[in-house]
Formats: C-alpha cells, structure tokens, sequence
C-alpha cells in the first residue's frame, strides 16, 4: 500500500482516516478509504487534495456519488459528524459504471444504487470492526455489479499500471511501447476509461509525489527535485504547480507544516 497521505495536501488537518485493500476486488478498485470526523460546532475542517487521476465511487448519508476526475486541486470542507466510504475505482469498473468519464472532470453525479448505500451504512453503524465489514460489502456489491472482466477492461487497468504504478513510464510513448500499443490507441484508451490524456496522468503522480517529497523534506533543493521527477527545470515544475495548485512550489513547502 502506498503512503496513505499521499495526495493530500495537508495531512495533519486530516479526521481520522483509513485506506483499506480491494483484495477481492482488486482489479476494481485500487484502495478505499474512508475518513471519520467530529468537527466541533461552528467549525470547519477543510481537505485539500491533488487528487489521483481516478474516479471515485462514494458512499454517505445513504447516498451514492460517482465523482470524477479533478483538473485542479480539490477540496472539501467537513462540517458536524460524519463519515464516507470511497472507493478509488480501476478502469475495468469504470466502463460499467459510465460510459463517458470525461464528460465527469471536475464533476459528480448521484446514482441509484439504494442496496450499496444501505449495505455500507449498515456496516459503518456496526462497531468495531465496522470499516472492514463495509469494504467487504462494497467489494461484493462492486464484483456483482461488474461482472465478467473482459480483455479490455483488464488492458485499461494495465494502462493506469504503466502510467501511475510502480516503475511507471515516464512518457506516454513509454507506457505505449511496455503495453504493444500505439500511442494514440493509449490516448483512446485513458480518454475512455479514465477522462484525462496519458500526459495529464504523467503530471498528475509528478505533482503528487513533489508535494510528498517537500513535506518529507522542506530544505530539498527544488531544482534537484524538478530533474528527479523527470522535469525539464525548476521553472517546468513551478509552473504545475502553479496550474493544478494555485500556488509555487516554494509558497508550499512554507505551508506544508500547517
């Protein structure tokens, strides 16, 4: 499992939150997680994320939302007492689930899914032990509803692999070249099942992990990191930083602590 903090901004603003295995599911879902929090009354909690270039299945309140993916930094402001259980979707669930997933950047849209809300508040309201029981019922009702995973689906999910995993390709002729396809089919392919260019996705795991490695280390030396992560130069990685942020990789490492 990957640094759980990963993608969030500011880590120590975060409520008690949890990432839990797909296991069963795992070529459904990457991870899910889920946040609990008791925010004081009057008061308000913000979430800042550089968000993963995946679309999330969420459940709360007895609702299900399927949020797609963000162009630019995200937030979310708690309120009260609550919870949510997100699952961070592969592409081989995705095609189930929408069959335009571009037309959801920046966006999320409720579903009628009344037998997945009902099994996961069932298990959040069921003690201890509660968060595994409810991955355990949304990976079943994930599997259900899936189905059959053909090679396509199986081929997407190789593309985020290549793209976002371990190792991951540095380009998109990279990622093309380690999957035999053409670098347009890989375009055709994220377009479809995830809503953003390979190139997008390629700056999305550049930004998150510069993000991490700055509140690891705020003294590193920005434009070592920018070569690191495969930036032509500190100005490169300033300006993403600036775009899906707002705000300089400097103006950053100086709030990271807060």
């Amino acid at each position: 499992m990957v640094d759980p903090t990963r993608g969030v901004l500011y880590p120590q603003r975060l409520p008690q939150f949890h990432r839990l295995p797909a296991r069963a599911a795992s070529e459904l879902a990457t991870w899910f997680w889920i946040p609990e929090w008791s925010v004081p009354a009057g008061e308000v909690s913000r979430q800042d994320v550089v968000a993963y270039p995946a679309l999330n299945l969420v459940v709360e309140r007895g609702a299900v939302t399927l949020s797609g993916v963000t162009t630019r930094m995200s937030f979310r402001e708690l309120r009260g007492t609550g919870w949510a259980v997100g699952a961070m979707l592969r592409p081989a669930a995705v095609a189930v689930l929408t069959q335009a997933p571009a037309e959801l950047l920046d966006r999320e849209i409720e579903l009628d899914e009344p037998e997945l809300a009902d099994a996961v508040s069932v298990a959040m309201a069921s003690g201890e032990g509660r968060r595994e029981r409810a991955v355990a019922a949304f990976s079943g009702w994930l599997i259900a509803r899936v189905g059959r995973i053909g090679p396509a689906a199986l081929q997407a999910n190789a593309l985020v692999d290549a793209l976002m995993g371990p190792d991951a390709a540095d380009t998109p002729d990279e990622a093309a070249t380690r999957l035999a396809v053409s670098t347009r089919t890989l375009q055709r392919m994220a377009h479809r099942h995830v809503g953003l260019s390979p190139a997008a996705m390629i700056r999305r795991r550049r930004l998150q992990e510069a993000a991490l490695r700055l509140r690891a280390d705020p003294r590193a030396d920005l434009a070592g990191l920018a070569a690191e992560l495969g930036y032509a130069d500190h100005a490169h990685l300033t300006r993403d930083f600036r775009s899906v942020l707002g705000f300089t990789p400097s103006d950053y490492r100086s709030s990271a602590g807060v």
